[in-house]
């Protein structure tokens, strides 16, 4: 059993999808970021960096993991899914989660905060954080020109990059010029684990009381 902590976020939905396309049993407990239960000394013994996700592996010791792209790589170790076996296959996914963890997620995040949020609207800003998420979106476009998935097969790369360029309209871009990026983006969305994914914690949030609400706030917070 996996106890799972998590919020409505693009790095929380990562998990969450995983965590269903493997079938793994999981147990959610909904961290109120807000609140800022992440801050928690209970929970800092979990995860020193005070975020969400966070994984206790119950059946290895209540092992604990924290940072999705490690969480990750964790479940598909542990799975024997969604990671190839060889060096370089294994390389190929890591190469494009990388990508994900050290480019997509916070170039988009810092489009999100400016667009939306920043309380004076700083142009430069804008516009540098929203051509560098497009520059990234475009070198996804292109990986996905030749292949249906970023490393080929479906691998936790695509897990780690989907729930953030679903996002895309919330920092303000348009894609209709990266045809693979969005026929992925479609494909993907098909899939009953990612459908499910992005409903978690949304069921048992004790901070909102409806689901349409949390995902109001899964589009805000960007921890």
């Amino acid at each position: 059993m996996i106890d799972f902590y998590t919020a409505p976020t693009p790095n929380g939905f990562k998990v969450s999808i995983m965590l269903e396309e493997q079938k793994l049993p999981y147990n959610v407990i909904s961290v109120e970021l807000e609140k800022k239960e992440q801050k928690k000394t209970e929970y800092l013994k979990l995860n020193p960096n005070g975020r969400i996700p966070t994984i206790v592996d119950r059946d290895n010791g209540y092992f604990s993991v924290f940072e999705s792209g490690a969480i990750l790589i964790y479940l598909a170790e542990k799975s024997g899914q969604f990671m190839p076996a060889d060096p370089k296959g294994r390389s190929i996914v890591l190469q494009w989660l990388m990508f994900q963890m050290g480019g997509v997620g916070p170039m988009q995040g810092q489009a999100h905060v400016f667009y939306r949020y920043a309380p004076e609207k700083i142009e430069y800003a804008i516009e540098r954080y929203q051509k560098e998420t497009m520059r990234l979106y475009s070198v996804l476009n292109t990986q996905l020109k030749d292949y249906e998935y970023l490393a080929g097969d479906l691998s936790i790369a695509d897990i780690a990059t989907w729930p953030w360029v679903r996002g895309y309209q919330w920092a303000g871009l348009e894609i209709e010029e990266l045809p693979h990026l969005q026929r992925w983006l479609d494909v993907l969305a098909e899939r009953p684990a990612f459908q499910k994914g992005i409903e978690v914690p949304y069921k048992v949030d004790r901070s909102t009381t409806t689901a349409e609400q949390a995902r109001e706030r899964g589009k805000k917070i960007l921890i």
